[in-house]
């Protein structure tokens, strides 16, 4: 099974949960056993799982790329000012792959599934999400 998802982002630097679309998406495909992949289209984004307890998490890893990876230093700001948006994607990359345990995400009581936005705000990020059934 396999289903994109369309995510809209209102920064050009923010993590935003997409662990509820993920959820709706597994419950759907009535696997009990198996995997999900969740893998962003484009460059400049990523996903990551991370914590969702409140938003110092989240605020704590855009403050960190912002320091590791500053804008405006890169030779590929030269194209489209935005090398340091493709550095941070390629550091965080594009999918996680989670356990279907009993019908549900494997993640832990504060594990969250995060679309990383480095280049935004975007009116559409496209996840691809695909579920393989380890039943079968």
């Amino acid at each position: 099974m396999q289903e994109i998802l369309k995510v809209a982002t209102n920064k050009h630097n923010t993590l935003v949960d997409v662990s509820e679309q993920v959820r709706d998406i597994v419950r759907r495909s009535n696997v009990s056993t198996g995997l999900v992949n969740v893998y962003v289209q484009g460059a400049t984004a990523g996903i990551m799982i991370q914590e969702n307890w409140d938003d110092s998490v989240q605020n704590d890893v855009v403050t960190l790329f912002r320091k590791l990876i500053p804008a405006g230093v890169w030779e590929h700001d030269a194209q489209d000012n935005n090398g340091d948006s493709h550095l941070k994607a390629g550091i965080v990359g594009p999918g996680e792959t989670i356990p279907i345990v009993e019908g549900k995400l494997g993640l832990s009581t504060w594990q969250n599934i995060f679309l990383c936005e480095f280049d935004g705000p975007r009116e559409e990020r496209s996840i691809v999400v695909t579920i393989i059934n380890a039943e079968k």
